[in-house]
């Protein structure tokens, strides 16, 4: 069981997400029942269960954050990439998801794509930083 999460991080990073048939082969090889992976899934915001873009893009949505205006920048996110939050873009190049604290209040408004932190968010430096992907 102690391989559970090690299990379940690679294979969100070679298939991006999480599935069923995966969840019930990782059950399978550390010996436990498939509801209890998907009790592991479940728990932790960082595990997906859909199919998600090339890109995740997290927005903090915390009172520091909130604060600080992280409506504004889900609003603009939205309108630019034509998503609402919690979907992917047509193109399936970015997943727009709401996220609960970021460890990074000191800056914020704050986001993170992929694993990489972006605080002290404004609309242009949001646009700069997608433009920079696309």
């Amino acid at each position: 069981r102690a391989v559970t999460l090690p299990a379940l991080h690679l294979a969100q990073r070679q298939n991006g997400w999480v599935s069923p048939d995966v969840m019930e082969y990782i059950s399978e090889l550390v010996g436990t029942s498939p509801a209890q992976v998907r009790d592991v899934v479940t728990f932790y915001p960082m595990f997906l269960e859909e199919p998600v873009g090339t890109y995740i893009v997290r927005v903090c949505q915390t009172l520091p954050c909130d604060l600080c205006g992280c409506a504004a920048i889900k609003d603009h996110l939205t309108e630019k990439l034509g998503v609402g939050m919690e979907e992917t873009t047509e193109d399936g190049k970015f997943t727009l998801l709401s996220a609960e604290c970021l460890a990074a209040c000191d800056q914020a408004p704050v986001m993170m794509i992929d694993d990489d932190l972006h605080g002290l968010l404004t609309p242009e430096k949001v646009d700069e930083l997608i433009d920079g992907l696309e």
